[in-house]
């Protein structure tokens, strides 16, 4: 087969899983970085997440590993998310092969984990914390490392990894390829970077901070315990096709789908702690207007394609403000307008002003005509946004599609 992934060197197979992805052309640094690791060289990216950077080194990963074997490539994440996020990456992206990934990180018990290590795998994704655990007890050696990835590396010094990192780089093999990621490069990591990388490939991408211009924002302030009524009061009134709503946390997302659910709405979910099938059978739903809602966390998402969505409802507000960019550019694709709303809470209100500087925009603070607010000081005063009342719109008819 043929595509713009094959032209980069990909084999056939991991090419179709790419294409069954639903990606088309790769983005600026799979585009630079995919040869170069094909070749084998070391690479420091300056990239962010959402940038595709995960493909960008688990597809060359992949073609230089083959076959079956022992584990040759380690992939360092600061936090569990991550680690699982990108483990989902890897095996997707290698179905039609027989290599092997497993993940490991810290908070849960050890007995899954040995067990899946027992197995034997081909890459290993970890959190640095819980791989020094199983590397002392004797359970992980690192001897036939090929390839190492040290990803979100400005994040591992933030939470203070970088000690640990060290200590697991220093036993992988000097003749290894490393791949190397951070979104900013402060002296510490430029003095990792300069020891553990040898005549790196450097990239940089940045992140896309703005946003469409045929996309309507508002943020709409509430309590905490009123969330969920404004939101079912949103989707009454608000004449739409079809709407993503983004929770922050995975129960976050089966609390609105399931209360949704009990409102009459049609909604499928997306996240990690679902099945990939569940996950399949959901989009599809909600690609062919089974489901008029989708309810979705950010790691479940990203990548997503999905035509003709008019609205998407943040729930949560996201905790990165680059993130809302790649929330709300579910909606407003080719030209089409859309409307991105936010629900904020006292608890969230910096988060959300976080978002106005990053994309360089001021967002209309929006109250709800007809909807009986519990007071809160979000409404005014205290250094908070004056919010301004919004007329209702025309209601739909019962199934809220047009």
């Amino acid at each position: 087969m043929d595509t713009t992934f094959t032209a980069l060197g990909l084999g056939d197979r991991i090419a179709y899983a790419v294409q069954q992805k639903g990606y088309e052309n790769p983005t600026p640094i799979q585009a630079q970085a995919i040869p170069v690791v094909l070749a084998g060289k070391d690479v420091i990216g300056s990239a962010q997440t959402g940038t595709g950077k995960t493909a960008a080194f688990s597809l060359p990963i992949l073609q230089r590993l083959g076959a079956h074997g022992p584990i040759r490539c380690l992939v360092l994440e600061p936090t569990r998310e991550l680690a699982l996020q990108v483990e989902e990456s890897f095996k997707e992206y290698s179905k039609y092969t027989d290599l092997r990934t497993t993940v490991i990180y810290g908070g849960v018990g050890y007995g899954k984990q040995r067990d899946d290590l027992a197995r034997g795998m081909d890459i290993l994704v970890a959190t640095p914390g819980r791989l020094l655990d199983f590397m002392e007890q004797g359970e992980i050696r690192l001897d036939h490392i090929e390839t190492l990835v040290l990803d979100e590396v400005d994040r591992m010094l933030d939470m203070g990894f970088l000690p640990d990192v060290k200590r697991i780089v220093a036993k992988v093999p000097k003749t290894r390829q490393t791949l190397f990621f951070t979104a900013t490069l402060p002296p510490e990591i430029e003095q990792l970077a300069a020891w553990a990388l040898r005549d790196p490939f450097k990239i940089s991408v940045s992140r896309e901070r703005s946003t469409a211009e045929t996309i309507t924002h508002a943020f709409y302030p509430v309590v905490q315990a009123q969330k969920f009524d404004l939101l079912a009061h949103l989707l009454e009134q608000t004449q739409y096709h079809s709407v993503i709503i983004f929770s922050r946390t995975k129960s976050g997302a089966d609390y609105v789908a399931s209360r949704l659910k009990q409102a009459g709405h049609t909604c499928a979910v997306m996240h990690s702690d679902r099945s990939q099938q569940e996950r399949v059978d959901a989009l599809k739903g909600f690609k062919s207007g089974k489901h008029e809602v989708l309810v979705a966390t950010d790691i479940a998402a990203r990548g997503l394609d999905i035509a003709d969505v008019s609205h998407v409802i943040n729930f949560d507000v996201p905790e990165n403000p680059e993130d809302y960019v790649h929330r709300i550019g579910r909606t407003g694709r080719a030209q089409k307008t859309g409307d991105a709303f936010t629900l904020v809470t006292e608890e969230t209100w910096r988060d959300a002003r976080s978002i106005e500087r990053f994309i360089g925009m001021s967002i209309e603070w929006k109250k709800v005509e007809g909807f009986n607010y519990t007071y809160s000081g979000i409404f005014d005063g205290g250094g908070m946004p004056q919010v301004a009342p919004e007329k209702p719109k025309s209601r739909l008819m019962r199934g809220g599609r047009r």
